[in-house]
């Protein structure tokens, strides 16, 4: 799922830390409904906690600067004990060989970007729960910082110890919420690496996304109808998506698994190209005869960019035979190996926002490959594997319609 853009503020144990710009809204948005509800917070903590462990609440109350501060650092403490949660999954990656690109914290928590996604069942179990685990023990340790200090003392001491209970609770909450059986939360991979003893691994995925979405559906009645509130729908939605998402990626992987890109490509006998001289009223022309919707940019018998629809849709049309396609062009060139997986080239398009790929060797272009092409492809070796289930003859290659 495409996200906002984001800004890094730091590194921990060499992974990036960023932050996106929804994240920006949701700090003082937790904030603010954190310190307007210290004394309703007050009182939960104490019901759960019991009176041997009591809050003083009315040290909390009636002075708004003092809700506000205490409000926001009940956030960030909150927010740091996701970036936790979300490094004990991470460390626990790389303990296997898996990078981290990015913890990046946005609208709905925090995110871990795995490049790499294991497909050895106990290697996700163990990824995923550590952030439970994490999240277990930073609860832990703050009721037993909780405990430590004594209960009286003043508004100073009325604060550290709503903010230790605060996040002795919180943490452990966010850990049991975590747990519940739906993508991209770490119950639902969990579900899929126990799935995934008996089955294979897209199978497992199909059952454990599956499992999720009925959970969202669930859960987003319950915010509807049940009293949840407008942010469980929203995270019910969240989840709907994203366990749908990885299903669908999961299976597209197991269909491209050991086919390149150069299986695919449109090899570069049949590219089409264009000129940095060509006029926008001639690229008009050939996208509309030719039928492509973007073109490598040559000059001198080299790559010098790409040009596409919309590039030429921002000139009037009253100016396209002055204006050539040198002047809209984009040089920034996504390009891709021939020897890469047809995954890898699938996922570089979505995180680039691109259609389409040159295909490099090198400095060489040997081809181009788009998203119609992977689609195509895609159509075609499920098609493939539904003869090979009914006994069909097996095609010995991937062919594209030029």
């Amino acid at each position: 799922m495409k996200r906002m853009r984001s800004f890094r503020i730091g590194r921990l144990f060499g992974i990036p830390i960023e932050l996106d710009l929804t994240f920006l809204v949701v700090l003082p948005l937790f904030a603010y409904l954190i310190g307007s509800s210290l004394g309703e917070y007050g009182r939960l903590l104490n019901e759960w906690l019991g009176p041997a462990a009591a809050v003083d609440v009315s040290a909390l109350t009636g002075d708004t600067t003092l809700a506000f501060a205490v409000g926001s650092l009940a956030a960030i403490g909150l927010f740091t004990g996701v970036v936790l949660h979300e490094l004990g999954h991470s460390l626990v990656a790389m303990r296997f060989g898996f990078p981290i690109s990015s913890i990046t914290l946005w609208l709905f928590g925090g995110v871990a970007q795995l490049t790499e996604m294991p497909e050895d069942w106990k290697q996700e179990l163990y990824i995923a729960i550590a952030g439970p685990v994490v999240s277990v023990a930073l609860g832990v340790i703050s009721y037993a910082a909780f405990s430590v200090v004594a209960p009286v003392g003043g508004t100073a001491v009325a604060v550290v110890r709503f903010l230790l209970a605060y996040l002795a609770v919180m943490n452990v909450a966010l850990a049991a919420f975590n747990m519940l059986p739906g993508f991209p939360m770490d119950g639902g991979r969990v579900l899929r690496a126990l799935l995934a003893r008996t089955r294979p691994y897209a199978q497992a995925t199909q059952y454990a996304a599956e499992v999720g979405k009925l959970f969202a559906i669930l859960l987003g009645l319950f915010g509807l109808f049940g009293g949840g509130g407008l942010f469980l729908v929203a995270i019910a939605f969240f989840i709907y998506i994203g366990a749908s998402s990885e299903a669908q990626r999961t299976t597209m992987a197991a269909a491209f698994e050991g086919v390149a890109v150069s299986d695919i490509m449109t090899p570069r006998d049949d590219v089409r190209t264009v000129t940095i001289d060509t006029s926008i009223a001639e690229l008009f022309s050939r996208m509309l005869s030719e039928r492509h919707t973007g073109y490598p940019v040559v000059e001198g018998g080299r790559v010098v960019g790409v040009v596409t629809l919309d590039d030429a849709q921002s000139v009037r049309e009253v100016e396209r035979d002055a204006y050539t396609v040198g002047e809209v062009m984009s040089d920034q060139l996504h390009a891709v190996a021939p020897d890469a997986d047809a995954m890898d080239a699938l996922e570089q398009m979505q995180e680039s926002g691109v259609g389409r790929l040159l295909v490099m060797d090198g400095e060489n272009l040997v081809g181009l490959i788009s998203r119609t092409d992977l689609m195509t492809a895609l159509d075609i070796i499920k098609q493939r594997g539904a003869l090979d289930a009914a006994g069909g003859e097996r095609p010995t290659s991937v062919e594209q319609p030029n």
